[in-house]
């Protein structure tokens, strides 16, 4: 899932906190980066779900790589429509917040889905990174009365779930929304695969 790497339509919140050029760059070059990771292994087919036209071709958007639209409505509905969009068998939905997800993340998630119903890669704001499902029954109630983009948005996605799913969990990951998460993350990695990035100035 992601958006078009444009000042003043991504990162809103890093924006206000960096400056909109800035939080557009940084976006820009971390998703280059993970979509790059990601296309180039074999064990899955990856889609880039855009709130674009999937013909817009943005210099992060690797050219080889398969884009769909993200459909109408909120969140959640974006996010059912996706992974209604997949080929039948068990699918996996990213954002493009966290920038250290890795292959190895997704190799992890479907083997989980092979032993649960339902995988979530928890964020450390209380969001996830990451939400899969192995499509072997109905989530007819799926995404509803999700409060996104608070502490809550993972359990309230889990609750979301028919009762008695078997659901697993992954490693926690950081979500970058804030000039604080994007200092952390270059305290703890320094500029990894994320790109030549120097701290922000509080």
């Amino acid at each position: 899932m992601g958006k078009p790497p444009l000042g003043g339509r991504v990162k809103t919140r890093l924006s206000r906190d960096i400056g909109a050029g800035p939080a557009a760059a940084f976006y820009r070059q971390s998703v280059s980066r993970l979509l790059n990771r990601l296309n180039t292994d074999p064990r899955w087919s990856l889609r880039l779900a855009v709130n674009a036209s999937p013909t817009e071709g943005y210099s992060c958007w690797p050219q080889p790589i398969v884009r769909i639209r993200q459909g109408e409505g909120g969140l959640g509905d974006r996010m059912a429509f996706a992974m209604d969009q997949a080929p039948k068998g068990p699918v996996v939905v990213i954002g493009t917040d966290s920038p250290q997800v890795e292959p190895n993340h997704i190799a992890q998630a479907f083997a989980a889905l092979g032993q649960h119903d339902a995988v979530f890669g928890p964020a450390d704001d209380g969001g996830y990174w990451l939400v899969g499902l192995n499509r072997r029954r109905a989530m007819p109630r799926l995404f509803e009365g999700v409060r996104w983009s608070t502490e809550h948005a993972l359990e309230d996605t889990v609750a979301s779930l028919p009762t008695g799913a078997s659901v697993t969990r992954l490693g926690v990951l950081t979500d970058v929304d804030t000039g604080e998460d994007l200092r952390a993350l270059w305290a703890a990695h320094g500029t990894l695969r994320f790109g030549p990035w120097a701290p922000p100035h509080p």
